[in-house]
């Protein structure tokens, strides 16, 4: 468990040592700004539930990897079985997803980091990279698609005009962590360029759970002409993750480090390498008409060997996306309206082989024969409209209604049979309207309304049948989400709060019926409600010219079940909804000084979690504190240094930081519901800056 604390200890006394050296040639920290409230309002007067999440709040962590910062926000969960195994739920919605994130969509710059089934991936993006995050909860994104769970938006670095730098991090840390990172950024009236190459390596807390990533980014904005300007995303990501799986609850309790034995056996990994391009144009027309389009691809090609077989697999995507913008006065009040669509094509196709590991036990994954070629065709389609009217001078009305289509096909090709014919299936139309009002109370005081509807479609293999056919019975899950809620800022600002009460009702509930260790069917079961309360209470505590302290405390609090649920001749209506919890409340506290030294604490605690439809098994309640310091100081004037220490679970609990939701123990095995968390464990680092003057 504590393997590489000496390291930290060295690192700590060595980087003392430096520090002590170069004190004597570092000028006065008076130019030293303090970081600002972390209060957000620059969406105060929306009339929906949204979250943004700045860099001030990315670097309170480590900087590996989103769990820790998602968390903390009112309604939304990251569970994380690794740094490669997560899973996002927003409101509940996705939880009960078996492997990954879905029924939630997500963009990076306005490219989607989505599938064309809806399966998402963000953990694989370097957090470097973000300069914000803006996460709408339920379905009141009516240009993104109305899905069920809500958008989570990622915005690229931003280069302030004139700046020019070249940065160097290093980060390590127990179980073999080590992160180092180069990246630069220019920036003048015409141009901002920010780059960065990020080499992530661990050997992780478990068993067979090595973890090797390199990934590069790069963005350009360039501004064409006074009124146009084109921007240019570009991410490169090579990974090779080793996957421990799943453990029983004996397993887990007694030997969390261990990893699953058939996975450990064959030495299960998933490798991939990942490529994003996005290429977006603005231009202002004139004060009243604006146009932003975006075309955008991904390419995709991975290697998994599974216990059960060995995936081939290539995808590539391409797509389009296009808003048009419009502002004017209406009746003398403000009024904007924008159109658009987007557009999107996703080929994807995959190979299994047989997994002779068993055949030459120690050697791992050995590929056998191939038994199994498919090709698949997904095309989604949203056309969006939407309006907002301030009615008079103090309430505010947002509309909007989109339209969109997912159809799939499937062609088995596995040894070019001419018999096999290509399958085809569409979910038909689905028209999602939105409405909401937003009234001001007071000065920077917001009382919000909003009923909207939203849809998730089946992945593609929860339309699959166990003979690999679509299942055309299916249908895609729809649900209504009424909202209000309160925005609020006290005190002269030092004090903002929200809450948020909220209902969504959704049917035709999409489940996935386990067949085997590999397998499992979609079915639609019935409907569920999603009910809850979210708030946010953000306060200064303290704010002079030398030292700042604030403080902060969120939290959830659901009753999320299934109104109707019939599995077979198994009845769950009224069951709690499986894989998520019912609380969970956060809090922190966070000191900066005029003399550069910062330190932060979070303490998380999440309720139990029922691990099946039928609630005979929870998982356990668990609390968890993180603590950072950071020491930030300049040299020659030109040298920006940090130096950081942190601590993640400092009270060493041990608890269940991903579950496998209605495992199914096959033959003698017990279910294995329990991805175990990593117990307490260090990390440290330094960053150097060189401003160009």
């Amino acid at each position: 468990m504590y393997k590489n604390h000496f390291s930290f200890l060295l690192f700590i006394i060595i980087a003392n040592g430096i520090y002590g050296q170069i004190k004597k040639d570092t000028i006065a920290l008076t130019e030293i700004t303090l970081k600002g409230s972390p209060i957000k309002n620059v969406l105060q007067n929306s009339a929906s539930s949204v979250s943004v999440i700045t860099t001030f709040d990315i670097n309170k962590t480590d900087g590996i990897i989103l769990t820790p910062i998602l968390n903390k926000i009112p309604g939304v969960t990251m569970q994380q079985g690794a740094l490669n195994t997560n899973r996002i739920t927003i409101r509940g919605i996705g939880a009960r997803s078996q492997y990954g994130t879905n029924r939630i969509k997500a963009y990076f710059d306005g490219v989607p980091l989505s599938s064309g089934d809806g399966e998402t991936t963000i953990e694989d993006i370097d957090l470097a990279s973000i300069e914000k995050i803006e996460i709408i909860k339920g379905p009141n994104a009516t240009s993104f698609g109305s899905g069920l769970g809500g958008v989570i938006h990622l915005f690229s670095k931003e280069i302030p005009n004139q700046e020019s730098f070249g940065k160097s991090t290093v980060t390590f840390g127990s179980f073999g962590l080590l992160q180092q990172r180069l990246s630069a950024g220019y920036s003048n009236v015409k141009t901002s360029l920010f780059t960065s190459f990020t080499d992530l390596k661990s050997d992780g807390f478990r068993a067979n759970s090595s973890y090797d990533r390199k990934s590069f980014n790069l963005q350009v904005n360039q501004k064409i002409t006074s009124k146009g300007n084109l921007s240019f995303l570009g991410v490169f990501t090579r990974l090779k993750a080793f996957i421990p799986s799943s453990l029983n609850e004996t397993d887990f309790k007694n030997n969390p480090e261990k990893a699953a034995s058939n996975w450990a056996a064959a030495k299960g990994f998933e490798s991939y390498d990942k490529l994003l391009l996005g290429l977006e144009y603005n231009h202002q027309f004139s004060k009243k008409w604006s146009l932003k389009s975006s075309v955008f691809s991904n390419f995709k090609d991975a290697y998994e060997p599974r216990p059960f077989d060995i995936l081939d697999e290539k995808t590539s995507t391409a797509g389009f996306r296009s808003n048009v913008n419009y502002k004017d006065k209406l009746f003398s009040k403000s009024f904007e309206m924008s159109f658009g669509t987007e557009l999107l094509t996703e080929n994807d196709q995959y190979s299994l082989f047989k997994n002779e590991y068993q055949s030459q036990p120690g050697q791992g994954s050995i590929k056998g024969d191939e038994f199994s070629n498919i090709k698949q065709n997904r095309n989604y389609i949203n056309y969006f409209v939407q309006m907002e009217l301030w009615i008079t001078d103090k309430l505010q009305l947002e509309s909007g209604i989109a339209i969109n289509s997912t159809t799939y096909s499937l062609k088995d090709v596995f040894k070019n049979n001419p018999d096999n014919q290509k399958e085809s299936y569409t979910f038909g139309s689905a028209w999602t309207p939105r409405m909401g009002l937003s009234y001001k109370v007071s000065n920077r005081k917001n009382i919000f309304a909003s009923i909207s509807k939203g849809f998730s479609v089946p992945s593609f293999a929860e339309t699959l049948t166990p003979e690999g056919q679509i299942n055309t019975n299916l249908k895609p899950e729809i649900g209504w989400n009424y909202e209000m809620g309160f925005k609020g800022n006290w005190l002269t600002n030092k004090l903002y709060t929200e809450v948020a009460f909220y209902t969504t009702q959704i049917k035709n509930l999409l489940v996935a019926r386990r067949t085997a260790e590999d397998q499992f069917v979609g079915i639609n079961a019935g409907s569920s409600s999603h009910s809850g309360i979210e708030f946010l209470v953000n306060y200064t505590l303290l704010e002079l010219t030398q030292l700042q302290i604030m403080s902060y405390f969120s939290g959830a609090v659901n009753n999320f079940k299934f109104k109707e649920f019939l599995d077979g001749d198994t009845d769950y209506s009224g069951n709690q909804l499986t894989g998520v919890p019912n609380k969970q409340f956060n809090l922190g506290l966070d000191i900066n000084s005029q003399s550069g030294f910062g330190i932060t604490t979070s303490f998380r605690t999440t309720s139990k979690i029922s691990l099946n439809d039928s609630n005979t098994k929870y998982s356990d309640q668990y609390s968890l504190l993180d603590i950072k310091s950071t020491y930030v100081f300049r040299i020659l004037k030109v040298l920006n240094a940090e130096i950081n220490f942190g601590i993640n679970n400092v009270l060493d609990k041990k608890y269940s930081a991903n579950i496998l939701p209605n495992a199914v123990g096959f033959g003698n095995t017990s279910p294995r519901y329990f991805y175990p968390g990593n117990p307490v464990n260090f990390y440290g680092g330094c960053t150097f800056t060189y401003d160009f003057k």
